[in-house]
């Protein structure tokens, strides 16, 4: 990546794309090893909208995805989308210092990746519901269930003083809703592009379930 001189501070150029994860498997090289990596579609992201310094305070690229019905977008959306000269997409994203520069309605394809670039993800964890502290943060319990110990065994324990100090500290690791969360996974690699189908293969596992929006970053 190169650097560049944006409004004053240094920023990185990036580039990016907005993919649909399919899910995993695995890959064998010439000399047997094998490699799990996840499948991700990426269709040809539509260019909705260029910011720039002059009209917005920083440069940055909106991209859609996913065509969306009419009757089921807002007037602001239809005409936000119809400068593109494109329908009411269902996915944006905004890129900030976006290294393509390119014009209201062109396509991003997955051509701006090679195999063997280093990149990262972004996706949404899968959401686990209200779960206990075993579950939520690896506690072993209380113990066992001798000496008068009674379904004790995945209880969080003691979770703060009495007269001192009388209250629970913020941030005590205690049960509560698990998942759902924004995770950024770092220093994985394009194993394999197969722009006919517009899939690319990236190793190791990215959060989310299969048919979840993820955005690739390089």
């Amino acid at each position: 990546m190169s650097l560049i001189t944006s409004a004053g501070t240094n920023r990185y150029k990036m580039k990016g794309i907005i993919g649909k994860k399919i899910g995993m498997t695995s890959i064998f090289s010439t000399d047997g090893k094998q490699t799990a990596c996840t499948i991700i579609e990426a269709a040809p992201n539509v260019v909705t909208q260029i910011k720039t310094i002059e009209t917005d305070g920083y440069n940055a690229v909106q991209l859609a995805i996913g065509d969306k019905k009419e009757k089921h977008a807002t007037k602001a959306e239809i005409n936000h989308f119809a400068k593109a000269n494109t329908p009411a997409k269902k996915f944006t994203k905004e890129f900030r210092d976006y290294s393509i520069v390119k014009n209201l309605g062109e396509t991003i394809s997955l051509d701006i990746f090679e195999e063997g670039d280093k990149v990262e993800v972004v996706g949404t964890s899968k959401g686990k519901g209200f779960q206990g502290v075993v579950k939520r943060h690896g506690f072993s319990g209380v113990g066992e269930g001798s000496h008068g110990q009674h379904d004790r065994q995945r209880a969080p324990g003691s979770i703060g003083g009495s007269s001192y100090p009388s209250r629970v500290f913020k941030g005590m690791r205690m049960a509560g809703r698990m998942g759902g969360d924004r995770i950024k996974t770092k220093g994985l690699k394009v194993l394999k592009i197969f722009p006919e189908k517009n899939y690319i293969l990236i190793s190791g596992s990215i959060p989310g379930h299969n048919n979840s929006i993820v955005l690739i970053q390089k």
